[in-house]
């Protein structure tokens, strides 16, 4: 008996056709499943290449056999996948983490259809319309469908043989006026069809078709003076034009088109999606998907457009989407708008999908925090291409007042949070004038040399709030210390909030919204309050010295007893006379106030 072939070797028997991959570990389990318009090109590159990402890695060494299943297109692939993974839910796979029971309408297959709303469909041969976002939007929809075309709502059998033989009477429903009584043969099986085909209308969302419909039967009725009739349009007109106004238009020219915006964090993409019906949005979900391997958003896409447009049941011949999703679906065409309604569309889905992840994000800090600080760490980590994980991040920031009293300030953040006992300051010493590089320069200087003499932990990062010349300034430092490849430096310029990396000419460009770029923003802000507050204090306490200490005959002591007695020059002119002279004598006293009283007086302006 032969052996059996290794998978290398199984690899090079695959066909150059689209079909689906299974890789198996050594207990026979489902390791991952995926899709490829040619299977041995795709399946080869996981045996070909050394991957960057850990986890492929990992994957890789664990496969001890595949299999692979050939389809017709890359599309029925994509379904084939998307199918086994709902199925089978390998370890590293996307995975759809939406454990939500979603509200459908139901149309029963019976006479006279009831229209109910209810969860979990089931195959009983009835037509199920949805799913819809939440319960109420579903009861919505239910009330106007039962306010405009009054259908029943009893469970009896209408069966043309028991509505013959007379065995229900009309019920309460009916004297209320809900419902048109076809258990009494009041209301045709016929016209109650009819009314059960403009409700299937209504809940699908196509609004317009039924409204236009509407219009011609009211005309139709008024013409042949059926006022009541004509009256019964009006107000179906109105029921259906009140709700339409509730509904989010997007525009009159968009017609029948899925939205799909994208947000991502460094685990997880978030989807929205929106399905658009006569220019109006009739249904809006925001999907987690949990990223095992790292995949690109375009791989998150066609996943998401096989499992949303599945799960709605949508036939939309468009689909408006953030990137090109890189696979061909029969009878939809994508658009990337740049401009218009639909790039309006697009980006009210991606700040949907943005909203959804950040409340995600804050519920997720609440019930575990550590989690929540790994997350924000792995994003700036994958944000900034840093090597490790950035729990200590340092920020510099510059403050003078056209060149005096010049310092530097330094904030600590440690797990993505201000750790404000390890806040310093720098006093300028070797700097004359207003010279932001020379400051900044000084500044990281002292600091690192410092941490490295005492044999302290050095940060993962550091942030240099100014431009490409602070940034210089501070990697000349790192130079000298032999920090260059030790401690990643990012520069972040003020007016556009672009962050730059040492010998890089071109700006990191970062989602503006992102959670990486927040972080940056506040250690920036923070050091800008912690050393403006320092530069505000000196120079009020070299204000207050040179007033005190101009006079002649007191000293620095003096001056200092005075002033934290009275608080100000101020203080102490206002202070009575004996309140002075109790302080600091009655001769120091006299001098003090002399003296404070001559600077207090302005020369006179001579006439010219």
């Amino acid at each position: 008996m032969s052996e059996p072939l290794d998978v290398r070797e199984k690899v090079k028997l695959l066909p150059h056709k689209p079909g689906v991959y299974q890789f198996f570990d050594s207990d026979g389990k489902i390791l991952y499943v995926g899709k490829a318009t040619s299977l041995r090109s795709r399946v080869g590159s996981y045996f070909a290449k050394d991957h960057p990402d850990g986890k492929t890695r990992i994957l890789v060494r664990k496969i001890v056999d595949l299999r692979t299943i050939v389809t017709e297109t890359p599309y029925d692939a994509l379904l084939l996948e998307n199918s086994l993974i709902k199925e089978y839910q390998p370890r590293y796979n996307i995975l759809l983490r939406d454990d939500k029971s979603y509200p459908w309408i139901r149309i029963r297959n019976e006479h006279f259809p009831r229209i109910e709303g209810m969860r979990n469909p089931v195959d009983d041969g009835s037509e199920y319309i949805g799913p819809f976002a939440s319960v109420r939007a579903m009861r919505t929809v239910l009330k106007l469908v039962h306010q405009l075309y009054k259908l029943r709502t009893c469970n009896y059998d209408l069966s043309p043989e028991n509505i013959a033989k007379g065995k229900y009477k009309r019920c309460l429903e009916w004297h209320l006026g809900n419902c048109r009584g076809p258990c009494e043969a009041l209301q045709s099986e016929e016209d109650y069809n009819a009314n059960v085909a403009l409700a299937r209308q209504v809940v699908k969302g196509r609004i317009g078709g039924v409204v236009k419909l509407l219009k011609e039967q009211m005309q139709a009725h008024a013409e042949k003076l059926e006022f009541e009739e004509a009256e019964e349009m009006r107000l179906q007109l109105e029921l259906l034009e009140g709700y339409q106004a509730r509904s989010t238009v997007v525009s009159a020219s968009i017609g029948d088109v899925d939205v799909f915006g994208l947000a991502r964090n460094s685990t997880s993409t978030y989807v929205n999606y929106m399905r658009v019906i006569d220019g109006a949005i009739v249904h809006g979900i925001t999907v987690e998907m949990k990223r095992r391997l790292d995949e690109p958003d375009e791989e998150v896409l066609q996943y998401a457009i096989a499992e949303l447009r599945q799960r709605f049941r949508s036939n939309a011949p468009e689909a408006i989407v953030p990137m090109e999703p890189g696979i061909e679906v029969p009878d939809l065409s994508f658009t990337v708008p740049q401009r218009g309604d639909k790039k309006h569309l697009l980006e009210m889905g991606e700040r949907n999908a943005q909203y959804f992840m950040l409340e995600k994000q804050k519920q997720e800090s609440l019930v575990d925090p550590e989690a929540s600080t790994n997350r924000i760490l792995e994003q700036m980590k994958q944000d900034l291409r840093l090597s490790e994980l950035p729990r200590h991040i340092e920020c510099f920031d510059n403050s003078n007042t056209q060149g005096t009293d010049p310092v530097s300030a330094c904030v600590v953040f440690k797990d993505a949070k201000p750790s404000k006992k390890d806040y310093r300051h720098f006093n300028i010493r070797t700097v004359e004038g207003p010279d932001d590089f020379a400051s900044m320069e000084e500044a990281v200087e002292r600091r690192y040399a410092r941490l490295i003499t005492e044999g302290e932990p050095l940060p993962q990062l550091v942030v240099i709030d100014g431009g490409k010349g602070q940034l210089h300034a501070a990697m000349n430092v790192f130079d000298r210390l032999g920090l260059r490849g030790k401690v990643a430096l990012l520069g972040i310029a003020k007016r556009l909030e672009e962050l730059y990396f040492p010998d890089d000419p071109a700006p990191l460009h970062i989602d503006k919204r992102s959670t990486t770029l927040r972080v940056i923003q506040q250690m920036r802000d923070e050091a800008h309050r912690f050393g403006i507050t320092h530069h505000r204090g000196r120079r009020s306490k070299r204000i207050v010295k040179t007033g005190l200490e101009e006079i002649a005959g007191i000293g620095p002591a003096t001056a200092q007893k005075l002033l934290k007695r009275f608080g100000s020059i101020k203080g102490i002119r206002d202070a009575a006379r004996e309140e002075v002279v109790a302080e600091v004598g009655k001769k120091k006293a006299e001098v003090v106030l002399k003296g404070l009283e001559v600077s207090s007086v302005q020369p006179a302006t001579k006439n010219s």
